[in-house]
């Protein structure tokens, strides 16, 4: 069980509490929320590919939305948020584990996106992703949601078409579709400057009206619900993007500002770290189920079968001898159950 702790308590001192997120609970108004705020984690996974700031951007705002959304369900085992179009963004992926490992990484055609921004010569150079960029970036393309629970389990998945002009417009398609709960988003993302290299901050901010029952607000007519709603919604809205991301800014210090007035509880917070699954094993397995013969595209100069993996960059190279013998161990492998 979790702890419970008043919003308006002492100790709201300047920490840093990046990486993390915290939920929390308006009693007052029948509604729970998430802050979410990544920091170091992006910084890992984002700049190990030197993508332009144009796809930078949209990356760290899925994934912080990943991260928001997954904190959502209870899982155990990978929830994966992927956004596919016919723009310059072909494919961005970012998932994370039930034990708080996320990673991320985009796929783009540099001279769609050097046009996209009206840059010339075919190059992005440092511009920055167009506010309202969906439509621009992505074309038409849809955002797809996954919760995969192993083997033994089916899968969920959640498909909505990329209609509006920013990734939480198009995360409240989702709700409207597909749950029977209100819920609210807000996403701010950010590169900056500074003295040891660039850092980046992205934060979500989430409210979601629950059920009655839940709420203890059976007795709450509906008028006064969706005026409750309508007053989560404003005060969640007029958070400032440099509140959400200003590193000297306590997580519990921001929504004491927003929602103090309100009743709000503030529950534990939970802590998550840039971490890939990779590892040669995995690789075996993926090269085991190919035929040997159909290797040679992925042969480089070298004459090594090389992959790479897409969200951390790490390469596995196998020659010819490391290819004997994972073929000889597979071929020897006793047929499935």
């Amino acid at each position: 069980m979790v702890s419970i702790v008043s919003l308006a308590s002492e100790g709201l001192t300047p920490s840093d509490d990046w990486d993390r997120v915290l939920p929390f609970q308006l009693d007052a108004l029948g509604v729970r929320g998430r802050l979410v705020r990544l920091g170091p984690s992006l910084d890992a996974i984002i700049e190990r590919h030197g993508y332009p700031l144009a796809v930078a951007r949209p990356l760290a705002e899925a994934m912080v939305l990943c991260v928001a959304l997954a904190t959502s369900l209870k899982y155990d085992g990978i929830f994966t948020l992927q956004i596919s179009g016919d723009g310059p963004i072909r494919l961005l992926v970012t998932d994370l584990t039930s034990e708080g490992a996320l990673r991320g990484y985009a796929q783009f055609d540099s001279w769609k996106l050097a046009v996209a921004l009206g840059a010339g010569g075919g190059g992005a150079g440092n511009a920055d992703a167009p506010e309202g960029y969906v439509p621009k970036l992505f074309g038409q393309g849809r955002l797809t949601f996954t919760v995969d629970q192993g083997r033994h389990t089916e899968r969920y998945q959640g498909v909505v078409p990329l209609e509006g002009p920013t990734l939480a417009d198009c995360a409240h398609t989702y709700f409207r579709q597909s749950e029977q709960l209100p819920t609210g988003i807000k996403i701010v993302a950010r590169r900056d400057e500074t003295t040891d290299g660039p850092r980046w901050r992205a934060a979500s901010l989430v409210v979601q009206q629950m059920p009655e029952f839940d709420a203890g607000r059976i007795d709450i007519d509906q008028d006064q619900r969706e005026d409750d709603w309508r007053k989560a919604v404003i005060l969640m809205a007029s958070a400032t993007e440099k509140e959400m991301l200003d590193p000297a800014l306590p997580g519990k210090t921001l929504l004491f500002r927003l929602f103090h007035a309100e009743g709000a509880r503030l529950f534990e917070s939970r802590a998550f770290q840039a971490r890939c699954r990779c590892s040669r094993e995995r690789i075996d397995g993926v090269l085991k189920s190919i035929k040997r013969e159909e290797l040679t595209d992925l042969r480089d100069t070298q004459g090594l079968v090389a992959v790479t993996c897409e969200f951390c960059s790490t390469q596995y190279a196998y020659d010819d001898d490391d290819l004997d013998r994972l073929y000889e161990t597979a071929a020897g492998d006793p047929p499935a159950a």
